[in-house]
């Protein structure tokens, strides 16, 4: 596998493989020197960190509701460290599923164990099981609560069954993507048209690294 050198940031998280498993690329945080040369995605933007081994573990757990055609959600918790998030606690609540979506339920026990360990939702994750890896109107509606909150928040999408983009992280474009759907009172699955700037609903997160050195861990509330 690829090992970008040691003065060089990683390059984004955008690549896949064939496997029957997910492989990830080996990458690790960027040096700070490099870091900084590279123009962010507006000022004050930060990077966002987590480790490849929180996303092999989310799809174990997943595994049986993915057997059954079931999604399984997450959520993606941690904290600032400098300017950059570090993803440390992957989240399982109570939930609600079927076969193209997935529900939170006890919001309130959610809230009070971020809070009792001081973790700021960065965003969140879940299984499509038997479709491709894209974001639904659905996902779009729900991921704009979290972007609303903190731009930086990442939505991760697992699609095990998908042959050519087994995962995808991905944000709401700013400021267009974000506003047209904060503002759509639509619900359930609908079509969204493109924002009047010409641009895409949603994109790949250019700001998020896989890296292996963080410690992490993860909580099932269900």
């Amino acid at each position: 596998s690829y090992r970008p050198p040691s003065n060089a940031p990683p390059p984004p998280v955008q690549s896949l493989t064939q496997s029957s498993r997910l492989c990830y690329p080996q990458l690790h945080p960027p040096n700070n020197s490099a870091a900084s040369n590279r123009p962010p995605l507006m000022p004050g933007f930060k990077d966002l960190h987590v480790d490849p081994g929180m996303l092999d573990a989310f799809l174990r757990l997943a595994e049986k509701n993915t057997m059954r055609n079931i999604e399984t959600c997450a959520l993606l918790t941690g904290r600032l460290h400098g300017r950059t998030f570090h993803v440390t606690t992957l989240l399982v609540p109570k939930q609600v599923a079927t076969s193209d979506t997935c529900d939170t339920v006890n919001e309130e026990e959610v809230f009070e164990f971020q809070e009792s360990r001081g973790l700021q939702s960065l965003g969140w994750v879940h299984t499509h099981p038997t479709q491709t890896c894209f974001m639904s109107s659905v996902d779009l509606h729900t991921h704009a609560a979290y972007q609303t909150m903190l731009d930086e928040a990442v939505a991760i999408v697992m699609a095990p069954s998908d042959p050519d983009r087994r995962f995808g992280i991905f944000r709401l474009s700013t400021p267009s993507g974000l506003k047209m759907i904060q503002r759509c009172q639509e619900k359930g699955f609908h079509p969204h048209k493109d924002p009047s700037d010409g641009g895409e609903v949603y994109e790949h997160s250019s700001h998020v690294y896989l890296n292996e050195q963080l410690k992490w861990d993860f909580v099932d509330l269900r």
